[in-house]
């Protein structure tokens, strides 16, 4: 998995009027707890925060004015620009379980008929340090009717399913059987045809 360093701040101005401040600043207004202890307000450099969320469970080792692991557990963006404006931090240790999504992957080609993907990642429990980037679901040569649920998945050593096993994460569907055009032409006439039978018999 991976990890990222990352500067902090100790924050001690609060509010909306704050935070517009702190992200004029080209910082991201963060708030850090678990495992108990009173939430931390920090600042982090607001690029370098960015670019390390693009990694989904990206483990962010904290310096500065704080020294942690942590873990991105909620982020707030603007709807319109999609800049950060604030993030959830949660406090992790080495070699501590903890519950996460990760990515559910396709790879092959299935023999015949589509493939319907119903889950794109899964909730596993794994080491907070080892958390693996996700699951691929090998699909080569599977035929029509094939259904692979969660319990099917190959999870990496160390990492245990937290989802319902019995969790439909993609099935083998028939392919759809298109109409001939020409049925559809005349289907079309039909109605036409009765329309000038009626006129002829009035």
């Amino acid at each position: 998995m991976s990890e990222v360093v990352i500067t902090t701040e100790l924050r001690d101005r609060f509010g909306k009027g704050a935070a517009r401040k702190i992200r004029r600043e080209n910082k991201v207004p963060v708030v850090l707890y678990g495992h108990g202890t009173d939430p931390q307000h920090l600042s982090l450099p607001g690029h370098e925060l960015l670019l390390a969320l693009r990694t989904p469970n990206v483990l962010i080792r904290l310096e500065g004015a704080v020294a942690e692991l942590a873990l991105p557990k909620g982020v707030q963006r603007d709807p319109i620009k999609g800049f950060l404006e604030h993030v959830d931090l949660i406090l992790v240790r080495r070699g501590e379980k903890v519950t996460v999504d990760i990515p559910v992957t396709v790879v092959g080609e299935v023999a015949d008929g589509i493939l319907d993907q119903q889950l794109v990642s899964v909730s596993v429990e794994t080491e907070a340090t080892h958390i693996p980037e996700g699951v691929e679901v090998d699909v080569e040569g599977l035929e029509v009717g094939t259904q692979i649920t969660a319990a099917d998945l190959k999870l990496p050593k160390g990492t245990t399913l937290a989802a319902d096993p019995e969790a439909l994460v993609l099935i083998v569907a028939p392919t759809p059987v298109a109409e001939p055009e020409g049925e559809t032409a005349e289907e079309e006439a039909a109605p036409a045809a009765e329309a000038e039978s009626t006129e002829s018999a009035e």
